[in-house]
């Protein structure tokens, strides 16, 4: 009981901290962007960005090795094995120096193209490449210095991280930000960017021997070590395909809607992503922190613990997919309207798409986090698969149908892989026991959260608040999120003992807090 506490309250924690940090940081950058736009020019903010997207595919060489090494520490973890997690972490360093040998072997050939790159700017290519080597040798530092934080992410601490993390990020924006209101140099704005990059990494190693005072890795005896750990090479390779499953879900679809849709149609699908990301976003950010837990959950084996824990999140996840699928059903629109004008609503079928593609990922993520628990990976022809469906059957729709057939690509590849088989995979190698009760509780909570939603549309209360300016509409909306959440709720928990059980553990650890 202490341990599951622990765990609850260590959740808790990490929670609290990914919010805070995400609407700090969120503001932040609304009025970061402005004077960036504004001080350096539109230009130089494209200009980072693109940088920062090319290295962003070298990283694509990390190959899953930080996800397989956090799967091989829940048991050490769990079983306070020292000795081991030092051998664990002296290995992890041993691979991840030589993939940032690799990364810099390749940034540095990638520098030779930066002119053909960019062919015709503004910028002399002093600042270019000054810019380029910074954002690299920023990249480089996690890869020869922060290694250790995987340890923080695995042992339920990563609420350390994401805070000196975030603080270091916030403090170097605003003196960006002055910097470039003030002188308007690119070159102190880019040293500002490098230099945090090295202060973090002090601060946060010094942190880390502070939670660790025992960690003694060894980075030169990972080569030795490394063959009494063949799990991690075999972890590696099986979540090295998954991710690029996983990325190329994320940016071929895109791609694909841009292919059989105008821009005008771009743009308008642009403005409802921006909206569901950061719902998605936050969403994730509040219920991530519980993937160490679950690993170190699953490394105890208590069966019934981990079913019932399971069932928990599974609930919760709905629930909260039912908040984010369903009010903005019903508020998406107006917002749009009043926002940026009516000529940028999509057709109501091109919403539920939308939303009905963000349900099947919250149900897809709800098991992802006890296949990594259990660390079955082995299926790697799932994402090829996931990847063929996606490609056809978006080509063929996006032909005929346009945007609504793109989205039909994207849901049908999820819920055949993530949804279906994983579930599957789960249940039968993870949990060892037949799937019907969790199709039963799957089709029960999605009744639950769409029976107010059919409620709603014979109780419109949108004649009571007339939605003419934009303060209207954020009190219609509070209306509409209250009465919805209340009751999904009050339905879950009447009709779902594993909501009752949620939330008495949750009101434990809050108290214990």
């Amino acid at each position: 009981m202490p341990q599951q506490e622990s765990r609850v309250k260590k959740s808790l924690l990490n929670a609290r901290v990914n919010l805070i940090f995400y609407f700090l940081t969120l503001i932040l950058s609304f009025f970061s962007r402005k004077i960036f736009l504004d001080t350096l020019g539109a230009d130089f903010v494209g200009l980072t960005g693109t940088l920062q997207n090319l290295l962003g595919f070298l990283n694509l060489a990390e190959l899953g090795i930080g996800s397989a090494i956090g799967y091989v520490l829940y048991k050490p973890l769990f079983e306070h094995d020292e000795g081991k997690i030092n051998e664990i972490i002296s290995v992890f360093g041993y691979l991840y120096r030589w993939i940032g040998f690799i990364i810099l072997g390749a940034g540095i050939v990638l520098a030779c193209f930066l002119p053909l790159i960019f062919p015709n700017t503004e910028f002399e290519m002093g600042i270019i490449f000054f810019a380029y080597f910074s954002f690299l040798a920023s990249s480089l530092i996690g890869y020869f210095a922060n290694y250790k934080q995987t340890l923080l992410g695995a042992d339920q601490k990563n609420y350390v991280v994401t805070a000196y993390f975030q603080t270091a990020t916030i403090i170097k924006t605003l003196i960006q930000m002055a910097s470039a209101y003030y002188t308007g140099s690119y070159y102190l704005w880019v040293a500002t960017e490098l230099t945090f990059g090295i202060i973090y990494s002090f601060i946060l190693n010094w942190k880390i021997n502070q939670v660790y005072p025992w960690l003694r890795s060894e980075v030169c005896q990972g080569k030795q070590l490394f063959k009494k750990y063949p799990e991690v090479m075999k972890y590696t390779k099986q979540l090295f395909v998954h991710q690029i499953g996983t990325f190329a879900q994320y940016q071929l679809t895109p791609f694909l809607v841009y292919a059989f849709t105008s821009l005008t149609i771009v743009a308008c699908y642009g403005n409802y992503t921006l909206i569901i990301d950061k719902l998605t976003i936050f969403i994730r950010n509040f219920l991530g922190s519980t993937r160490a837990g679950v690993g170190n959950l699953v490394a105890e084996g208590n069966k019934e613990k981990i079913k019932t824990v399971f069932y928990e999140l599974l609930v919760c996840r709905i629930f909260v997919a039912g908040i984010v699928c369903v009010i903005p059903f019903f508020l998406m629109d107006s917002f749009i309207s009043l926002w940026i004008g009516k000529d940028y609503i999509l057709d109501k079928i091109i919403l539920i798409l939308m939303l009905l593609n963000t349900l099947v990922v919250y149900l897809g993520d709800a098991t992802e986090q006890f296949i990594y628990g259990y660390g079955l990976f082995w299926d790697i022809w799932s994402p090829i698969v996931r990847i063929i469906l996606l490609i056809l059957v978006s080509v063929v729709g996006g032909f005929y149908w346009g945007l609504p057939g793109v989205l039909l690509g994207s849901i049908l590849s999820q819920t055949m892989i993530t949804c279906i088989w994983k579930t599957y995979l789960l249940f039968h190698w993870g949990f060892k026991e037949h799937i019907g009760f969790y199709v039963f509780t799957v089709f029960k909570c999605l009744t639950i959260i769409l029976l107010p939603a059919f409620v709603y549309q014979y109780v419109d209360i949108s004649h009571i608040i007339v939605l003419n300016s934009l303060f209207n509409w954020f009190v219609f909306a509070i209306v509409v999120s209250v009465i919805y959440i209340v009751s999904t709720y009050l339905l879950f928990f009447i009709f779902t003992s594993s909501m009752k059980s949620l939330t008495n553990r949750v009101l434990k650890g809050i108290c214990k807090n």
